[in-house]
């Protein structure tokens, strides 16, 4: 069988697996941005009581393997909690978990480096903090960090892969079912990679073509 014949012959099941990743993302990036942009924000603002504690809770989830996060909150803590939780929840949590400290470190970053001569050349022109931020602080900073936000959002899409290994019926795992049944690595492997080409390119282009059109340096002279 072909790349495309095995596509074709086994559509439902992808299109299914494809519909369960797509779940995923959307949780784990609604949540990230959402959250993680008022994390950001408020870790700028407070920066003692908010700013430091995000800080190293990022810098530890950053030094955990992606997978041993997964396990261990699917398995040991569904025994210490002596309840049963859906993988799709937990492969949902832990991943949000990681975009939403990678969105806020993203943002906070933006926000403590922003120039104070924007705000300076602002107040003398009369704004006030509330107009500064929403004129000048917002839409700089979200075209500085899009395109790093976008990148991100394509690495948590390709981490989702990992969900399979707690039993998330995803894309790759429903793969790996095809694979057993007709052992075809190659095509199907192939197969699966044109689906993520499909979704990953768009959004890597995207993410370069904005920094190239607005990322600028803007820091003081």
């Amino acid at each position: 069988m072909s790349v495309f014949d095995i596509i074709i012959t086994y559509r439902e099941g992808l299109l299914a697996g494809l519909l369960v990743t797509l779940k995923l993302c959307l949780i784990i990036w609604a949540s990230g941005i959402l959250i993680g942009t008022l994390l950001g924000y408020f870790g700028a603002k407070y920066r003692g009581e908010i700013g430091s504690p995000s800080r190293v809770i990022s810098f530890i989830l950053s030094g955990v393997p992606i997978l041993i996060l997964l396990f261990w909150l699917h398995y040991p803590l569904q025994a210490i909690l002596q309840i049963s939780i859906n993988p799709f929840f937990t492969a949902a949590f832990a991943l949000s978990l990681l975009n939403i400290f990678g969105v806020a470190d993203l943002v906070r970053s933006a926000l403590v480096n922003f120039p104070t001569q924007y705000n300076l050349a602002a107040k003398v022109c009369g704004l006030s903090q509330k107009e500064t931020f929403l004129k000048i602080e917002m839409p700089i900073i979200t075209r500085q960090i899009m395109p790093s936000l976008l990148n991100l959002q394509v690495t948590m899409l390709q981490l989702t892969l990992f969900a399979s290994l707690i039993s998330v019926e995803e894309i790759f795992r429903v793969a790996q079912r095809i694979n057993a049944i007709i052992y075809k690595p190659i095509e199907v492997y192939t197969a699966l990679a044109i689906f993520f080409l499909i979704i990953c390119l768009p959004l890597n282009g995207i993410a370069l073509w904005l920094k190239n059109k607005y990322t600028r340096d803007i820091s003081e002279n």
